[in-house]
């Protein structure tokens, strides 16, 4: 049997890893990520559903949040119950489809992510460069309109990848070195070039991140000129304090991350996958604390329902 001839029919299914060069501490890994898909659940659950109670929460940058928060939950549980059944079960086989499944929201929903960071920066620039037009421009549906375009922007990218990815021939090894079906640890293991998919997830990652970095800081440059210029207390930049911090907590790991993954040969694999696994966990985990520690509202909605 030619697997050129016959794609993806020598098996079934891959096995994870978890940390490669790390699978003697099972347990503590499982213990640490554990803790953290508990933290961003419980976090993020409260957020959306302060969000979704609180009638005086209805305004842009709170659905935003909202957005934000489902996007993190779903980025964590497509791949910290694997991790942890991994880790504590011994359970390292995933199916063919469930591996590709989880491959499409781990890098859809970090796509979403993104596209969600710079509708926030937007958002508080309307609100500070022009707060007398704020309710006009971003009425219901326009807010509608950018949750759709966040939505399929994130499917545009990762159709194409996804479709790359699945038509390589796999023959080798159906061993993944990673803790979760990260698209290139899956597609070395083809008997073709996985270049290709390679250079698309670079180029599509460097494009989206690079244009929503030129984005937000075109907004918060805006800002900053308006409050310099209009000589406005430093109050009112300081509520755009907690979506700096988690714009940082997202992007600089992520970017060090993808491109650690593709260039750089002296990081040791355990410490790429264990970066790849932080990326994904510790902004889903910190994101709800920032925005309940700095967001006067959150906090008031969340003792208010407590």
């Amino acid at each position: 049997c030619d697997p050129f001839n016959h794609p993806n029919t020598s098996f079934s299914s891959f096995i994870l890893v978890g940390v490669p060069s790390l699978e003697a501490f099972p347990t503590c890994l499982g213990i640490l990520f554990c803790s953290g898909y508990i933290i961003a659940l419980v976090g993020n659950g409260v957020v959306l559903l302060v969000v979704v109670l609180d009638d005086s929460l209805r305004d842009p940058i709170h659905c935003f949040l909202g957005m934000l928060a489902v996007i993190d939950m779903v980025m964590v549980t497509s791949i910290i119950p694997k991790m942890l059944s991994v880790f504590w079960l011994n359970s390292a086989e995933i199916g063919y489809m469930a591996c590709f499944v989880q491959m499409f929201l781990v890098h859809s929903t970090t796509s979403g992510e993104s596209g969600v960071l710079l509708a926030m920066a937007v958002d508080r620039y309307i609100a500070i460069c022009h707060p007398l037009r704020y309710q006009a421009i971003l009425n219901r549906q326009t807010v509608a309109q950018i949750g759709l375009a966040i939505v399929v922007r994130a499917l545009l990218f990762m159709v194409p990848l996804t479709g790359m990815v699945t038509n390589l021939p796999y023959c080798r090894s159906r061993v993944v070195p990673h803790s979760y079906c990260e698209h290139m640890a899956v597609a070395k293991l083809a008997c073709a070039d996985p270049r290709p998919s390679g250079l698309y997830t670079v180029a599509g990652s460097s494009l989206i991140v690079g244009m929503d970095i030129a984005f937000i800081a075109v907004s918060y440059g805006m800002i900053l000129k308006t409050v310099l210029g209009k000589k406005l207390s430093w109050k009112a930049f300081s509520t755009c304090g907690c979506h700096i911090s988690v714009m940082l907590l997202y992007y600089v790991p992520g970017i060090v991350s993808i491109y650690v993954q593709h260039f750089s040969s002296t990081v040791s694999v355990h410490a790429q996958v264990l970066l790849a696994d932080l990326y994904l966990t510790l902004p889903t985990m910190l994101n709800p604390i920032i925005y309940s520690m700095r967001t006067k509202q959150i906090r008031q909605a969340v003792l208010k329902m407590l």
